[in-house]
């Protein structure tokens, strides 16, 4: 009568025994940054919507978008996506849309560097006010010809690794790396809101 034996699988009369895993649901809230024109509008569409429009908008203030990511596990979380506008002029409200973020989209354009180097900014931005956020580095518009693009992968993996962020590189128009991104994301998002995972 040693421990084997003390439980077991079949179900006793009157008590009835929940066999399936307990389904986890969770909100999180995912803010995307970066300078204008990188393409920040066009990933959330891309992952939301599957659709990329040529036609340039520039996003005045901030949108908002909502995705319901589902796990192999059969967890889901309620994915709040927040797109900023990139110009300075209205950067005094970022951290409206940026407070409370699980995780931030620090986006660049691999045709300029300029916008990697202004990454720096975002970065300190945020850190500023949400210690914890995940971070993670997205160069944007990798279906540029080769000699159009100005930002080499290494160096922007080096300056993620800098400040410990996640990095991927996308094409919000060809909509590679895209839901991988937000995969990758929403998973650490959940290991943040549930270490168990």
């Amino acid at each position: 009568m040693g421990c084997n034996n003390s439980t077991s699988n079949k179900p006793v009369a009157g008590l009835k025994v929940n066999t399936q895993p307990k389904v986890m649901n969770f909100d999180g809230k995912l803010v995307l940054l970066g300078n204008s024109g990188v393409g920040k509008s066009s990933i959330a569409m891309r992952y939301v919507n599957n659709t990329f429009s040529e036609a340039f908008e520039v996003t005045i203030g901030g949108g908002y978008l909502q995705q319901i990511v589902r796990l192999k596990d059969g967890s889901s979380l309620k994915l709040d996506i927040w797109d900023t506008g990139g110009q300075e002029r209205y950067r005094a409200l970022l951290q409206l849309y940026y407070r409370d973020a699980d995780a931030a989209l620090i986006t660049y354009d691999v045709s300029n560097a300029k916008s990697l180097e202004d990454c720096e900014y975002w970065v300190n931005e945020l850190r500023r006010t949400e210690e914890n956020c995940i971070l993670c580095l997205v160069g944007n518009k990798i279906d540029i010809p080769t000699e159009e693009k100005k930002v080499n992968t290494k160096s922007a993996q080096d300056f993620g690794d800098k400040y410990g962020m996640l990095f991927f590189e996308t094409s919000a128009k060809t909509g590679e790396n895209i839901n991988k991104l937000f995969e990758n994301v929403s998973q650490e998002i959940l290991r943040k809101k549930n270490p168990g995972l």
